[in-house]
């Protein structure tokens, strides 16, 4: 095992191939603010927010100066909101998101996500509420994000939670049609949601956690990249198995810097360290791009045969090298897919290369699902329903986090350039085929079953 001063003295090496801690986000318990006035719950909530994450990102700066090594993003996740206002309309819920929204720009971290309903087997009062205020509340928060939990192995997927979150996504869009509908941006679906994830938008304080805790996101594709061309320079015959000993070897070390920075950061704020995520996650950067390893494996690109099985190979490294590194790896830990934030998936996408058909294919073997996808503006309410159950399906069926991050741009079509900006990058719209023909499907509702398997264990 490398020892934390072996780890440390190979920063000089990996630090100029885009290694970084994507995010430190300091989970937060709300639980105890509940309150049935809605001032009240929000002052509450503001000053625990506010008094607790005061020197979160002057910590983290100051431990990434130390380390040598940058903390991208400061971010905080709190207790779903369905839970800690459930005795509020939708319009208290607008204010809560404001409130959230306030204390995450007052303490100045990137994102604050936790406003969130876990709804796999039934929607109660407080996600009701949650729900219809998404479109506004994403409309008039920056950094606030949201996420929905429909479906899982144990509960099967709650298939009127699904057709509602289409018609939310849908209604989302609209909202914020003068920024490309960028309000989905902030917006996911989930099958089996983790917990203890630090990643936007799914990031959310799990009721089973500590009542504040530091949770670590680490993302290096670039350092993984460099990793597998060292390799194939060194032996140019180099087989599948010795290149995935390297990307597991390197996966060891990325996941060991990033337990030292968080745990020093959780040390420094006097609260719990929870996990190390080690998830390939992209930037729109050239040299910081997911689909690029895919390239150096020998495929022309993401999307073409044998994709599905370099993901596999990829996902399965990372995830041995983290647990190999670690006993606090969690939240997704593997390969993320997201088609905007990555140069190389975004490419691949507008040639036509990787279509909506493969990309789900592909999250069969990924750590997340559809994500960041942009889709026509005429694409139906049922159709992204229809979408999104087949994602929830895939994660239900293989015991898996699966999710989908849909944003149907208004006024737009396929082959149009949507830009978002910042870590969110551009794509290329992507064609949705038989738009409309779920429509019979979708309104039906009701619940699709949790399979055997999982009721036998």
């Amino acid at each position: 095992m490398l020892h934390d001063r072996e780890v440390l003295s190979t920063l000089s090496m990996i630090k100029n191939e885009n290694l970084d801690v994507r995010t430190v986000t300091l989970g937060i318990s709300l639980l105890d603010c509940a309150s049935h006035d809605l001032s009240r719950f929000t002052d509450a909530i503001y000053t625990r927010i506010t008094s607790m994450a005061k020197d979160l990102v002057a910590i983290c700066d100051e431990v990434g100066d130390r380390f040598g090594i940058p903390v991208v993003n400061k971010r905080i996740s709190v207790s779903p909101i369905a839970v800690a206002a459930a005795p509020f309309d939708s319009k208290g819920m607008v204010a809560v998101a404001k409130t959230l929204d306030q204390a995450a720009q007052d303490v100045g971290v990137d994102f604050i996500g936790g406003f969130s309903a876990l709804v796999e087997k039934g929607l109660a009062k407080g996600d009701l509420a949650l729900i219809d205020a998404i479109p506004e509340a994403l409309d008039v928060t920056h950094r606030m994000c949201s996420s929905i939990n429909v479906a899982s192995t144990r509960a099967g997927i709650n298939m009127d939670a699904v057709g509602l979150m289409g018609r939310t996504i849908k209604a989302a869009a609209e909202r914020t049609a003068d920024r490309d509908g960028l309000g989905c941006a902030k917006l996911v679906v989930f099958a089996n949601i983790p917990e203890d994830v630090p990643f936007m938008a799914g990031a959310y304080l799990g009721i089973g956690e500590a009542s504040s805790v530091i949770n670590v996101g680490v993302s290096g594709p670039g350092v993984v990249k460099r990793a597998i061309d060292r390799a194939v320079a060194e032996n140019p015959g180099a087989h599948l198995g010795e290149l995935s000993e390297v990307i597991k070897r390197t996966a060891y070390k990325v996941t060991r810097v990033g337990e030292i920075i968080g745990r020093e950061v959780a040390r420094l704020l006097g609260v719990d360290f929870g996990i190390v995520d080690l998830s390939l996650a992209p930037t729109p950067n050239v040299g910081d791009s997911v689909g690029e390893i895919f390239q150096s494996l020998g495929l022309g690109a993401i999307g073409v045969p044998g994709s599905t099985a370099a993901l596999a190979m990829l996902n399965d490294a990372v995830k041995k090298g983290g647990a190999f590194a670690s006993s606090r790896v969690g939240g997704l830990s593997g390969a993320f897919i997201p088609v905007s934030e990555d140069v190389n998936i975004a490419s691949a996408a507008a040639s036509g290369i990787l279509t909506l058909e493969k990309l789900e294919a592909l999250t069969a073997v990924c750590s997340v699902g559809l994500d960041m996808v942009a889709l026509p503006g005429d694409t139906s309410a049922e159709t992204l329903s229809g979408i999104i159950a087949d994602e929830m399906a895939i994660g239900m069926i293989n015991k898996k986090t699966t999710a989908a991050r849909l944003i149907p741009v208004p006024g737009k079509q396929a082959g149009d350039t949507v830009f978002f900006g910042g870590l969110l990058g551009e794509a290329t719209i992507i064609p949705v085929r038989s738009n409309g023909a779920s429509a019979g499907f979708v309104r039906r509702g009701g619940g699709i079953p949790a399979p055997l398997q999982a009721l036998i264990n």
